[in-house]
């Protein structure tokens, strides 16, 4: 029993939902296994990009500052902006 929470319920393992289980959690494991590939795969092109005599941290910024959109992006930097000028670094 969790900590909460009621008891889990109890699921014959003959029952359509057992069945329903078994694949929602093969479904789960494929995707991990998937994930970490993709993960492995994103790992090597940040090594070939390196290797290439690119910033590997100015990429990972880059990626992470097109994922949102461009107001975000704009608060975000006026925001920096301000600290390192307010720490004298601007």
């Amino acid at each position: 029993m969790s900590a909460g929470n009621s008891p889990a319920p109890q699921v014959d393992p003959s029952s359509a939902a057992a069945d329903q289980l078994k694949s929602i959690i093969d479904r789960i494991e494929r995707l991990e296994d998937e994930k970490a590939g993709i993960a492995g795969d994103i790992k090597d092109v940040y090594a070939e990009a390196k290797s290439n005599g690119f910033d590997v941290a100015a990429l990972r910024t880059i990626i992470r500052l097109r994922k949102k959109d461009h107001a975000e992006r704009q608060e975000e930097e006026a925001i920096l902006e301000l600290y390192l000028s307010a720490l004298g670094m601007a």
